[in-house]
């Protein structure tokens, strides 16, 4: 399984906390059986970002909130948008991928499972991060 299948599944896992609105631990034990996740480095990925973000939330979510434009909220943002969010900016800013690589598959993972909007406003957020984290000095 390819990186961009993991970082599906991991997205997955993401959302159904978004919805569940909580992150418990034994929440990726059962998301790994659940989906019949065999291979070690796909489900140590999982994990991996699961606990990143975990640990983080408060400044991922402060750098989308700081990001968002004028007469915008978190409370605007659907649950799969801030699943996409989250998993984008902890491999950003946690996991130092590529910044173009990451805003790509944060783009196509918006255009599968978010409304016709999402695909722009995940990249309009994620491209003003990169610019103020100055990641784009990277290449």
């Amino acid at each position: 399984m390819k990186r961009t299948e993991t970082r599906e599944l991991a997205f997955q896992l993401l959302y159904s906390t978004e919805i569940q609105k909580e992150m418990e631990d034994e929440q990726i034990e059962l998301f790994i059986q659940e989906n019949e996740i065999q291979n070690k480095s796909q489900a140590e990925y999982i994990k991996t970002i699961f606990e990143g973000i975990k640990k983080n939330k408060e400044e991922i979510t402060n750098l989308i909130a700081n990001n968002l434009k004028e007469k915008w909220s978190m409370e605007r943002i659907s649950k799969i948008n801030l699943a996409i969010l989250e998993l984008a900016i902890f491999e950003l800013i946690y996991s130092k991928l590529p910044y173009k690589v990451v805003i790509n598959e944060a783009v196509e993972l918006a255009k599968k499972y978010g409304d016709d909007s999402s695909k722009s406003f995940i990249n309009g957020i994620l491209a003003s991060i990169v610019k103020e984290k100055n990641l784009n000095q990277e290449e």
